[in-house]
């Protein structure tokens, strides 16, 4: 926030409207910052890829290395391990695919609370190469909640930057698939602390990285209109 701007709140109520608006700018900013890093990221990478001149090679690394210090400047993530994610990509560059399932019991939505930030997230995660976003959906709603389900629709398939996730290292689509529970215990994981049912009007502190209260909106108002949403 600019100090001249700052003085112009002059009582309590608008000084809060001010670090309101500040705060705002600095996200949208921080978003367009990602959303650039990752479109050099992307470019580079694909640059790497095909281009047959050692010079062009050197230049889209260089191009691949600023956008690692970018993502750095607006994420909680280690350069290393941006460096890491970034370099292990090979090929021309595409959106990462996650799965996620919706499984319902008595009007109360399946969460699962997540050991690498003790929040909640819907069952799910990356997309397998070899299985169907269906045969993600039911392995991962098994291994990692013990409840064994067969998905029944799409339910949603969005774009991360549609939505109000926070900043991300990949362009994510996500898609969201609706299960029917077959039996089961609920369990946790390797990866999950436990799982359980959660009402919609009184759920936990979410993992938004991995789904917000604005998905779980969505994936509400889905349930009740059997549409599929996507971007």
């Amino acid at each position: 926030m600019q100090p001249q701007y700052f003085d112009k709140c002059i009582n309590e109520k608008e000084r809060t409207y001010c670090l309101t608006v500040a705060n705002l700018k600095r996200i949208i900013l921080e978003n367009n910052i990602l959303k650039i890093a990752k479109q050099i990221q992307a470019i580079s990478q694909t640059g790497i890829r095909f281009t047959k001149d050692h010079f062009d090679k050197q230049r889209f690394e260089e191009l691949r290395e600023l956008s690692v210090q970018l993502v750095a400047q607006v994420t909680d993530a280690e350069i290393e391990k941006i460096k890491g994610l970034f370099t292990c990509e090979t090929g021309f560059q595409t959106p990462k695919v996650d799965v996620r399932a919706v499984v319902i019991e008595k009007g109360e939505i399946l969460l699962t609370k997540e050991n690498s930030d003790n929040k909640w997230s819907l069952p799910g995660g990356y997309a397998d190469v070899n299985y169907s976003p269906n045969a993600i959906a039911e392995k991962e709603v098994y291994e990692e909640t013990g409840l064994r389900v067969r998905a029944n629709r799409t339910l949603a398939i969005i774009d991360t930057n549609k939505h109000n996730f926070p900043p991300l290292e990949y362009h994510f689509y996500k898609i969201v698939i609706l299960c029917d529970k077959i039996d089961g215990e609920l369990r946790g994981s390797d990866e999950t602390q436990e799982s359980r049912f959660f009402s919609f009007e009184n759920l936990p502190e979410l993992s938004v990285k991995r789904n917000t209260y604005e998905l779980i909106d969505l994936i509400r108002e889905k349930l009740k209109d059997k549409q599929t949403y996507s971007d």
